[in-house]
């Protein structure tokens, strides 16, 4: 992409298909989503505990450099997360106690970066949840142009501005905005299959039985005896 830009508009989705989300989890909305959309588990959380859904607004920056963060600041609204992405691999501490303070007085519910946070014990203690590639206190430079509110790609995962941003102690998944919807009945759809499948687990029956995988393990090869054969192995 030629350029750098900031860009002001943002299509947000529908707030009660990303509370649903939210409600849904990471792990469950990325089956309905056919498991696509999951961020490189080497972005993780950084506290225990914090469930957030929100619109990305997005960020690249340049390496050691930061510059980019504090412009995207007056593009965020209550609800979003902000995705910071960089150029070339670094694990920097891009973000701390500061800008957290400022995204959190916009009402930016979450970071997610595949860079590095510092000040980690400080966010933890102000309730700002951080999912981020590294903690690191190697400081950082505002110097170098970059990009707000375009396409990025995160952990390997494509995120569009405006796209529905799942962050859970389970990981991080994007959903784009036009699939949303979509996404979450099919969440729902899992989430009440897999509550009669909870109430058959817990009344005795096997999940071989309950998923039908005798008949599998037989076209395997794989063999029920009572005592292991002599030859075996």
């Amino acid at each position: 992409m030629a350029g750098h830009y900031v860009v002001r508009n943002v299509t947000r989705p529908d707030p009660d298909v990303v509370r649903g989300l939210r409600d849904a989890g990471v792990a469950t909305a990325h089956e309905a989503a056919g498991r696509t959309g999951l961020v490189d588990p080497a972005v993780r959380p950084r506290q225990d505990g914090a469930v957030i859904a929100g619109p990305a607004v997005t960020v690249s920056c340049h390496p050691g450099d930061n510059l980019m963060i504090h412009a995207a600041v007056e593009m965020c609204r209550e609800g979003d997360v902000l995705v910071v992405t960089v150029t070339s691999p670094s694990t920097d501490g891009m973000f701390g106690e500061l800008l957290a303070t400022s995204l959190a007085a916009r009402g930016v519910i979450g970071l997610v970066t595949d860079a590095g946070v510092r000040d980690i014990a400080t966010l933890r203690a102000m309730g700002f949840p951080v999912w981020a590639r590294a903690v690191s206190a190697q400081g950082t430079v505002k110097a170098s142009p970059g990009s707000v509110n375009v396409p990025v790609v995160c952990g390997g995962q494509l995120v569009r501005p405006g796209d529905v941003v799942i962050a859970d102690d389970d990981g991080v998944m994007c959903v784009p905005r036009r699939s949303a919807a979509g996404v979450l009945e099919r969440s729902r759809a899992r989430l009440a299959a897999e509550e009669d499948k909870r109430e058959a687990l817990r009344s005795g029956v096997l999940g071989v039985d309950m998923y039908g995988l005798r008949d599998l393990l037989a076209e395997l090869g794989v063999q029920y005896v009572d005592d292991l054969p002599e030859d075996a192995g």
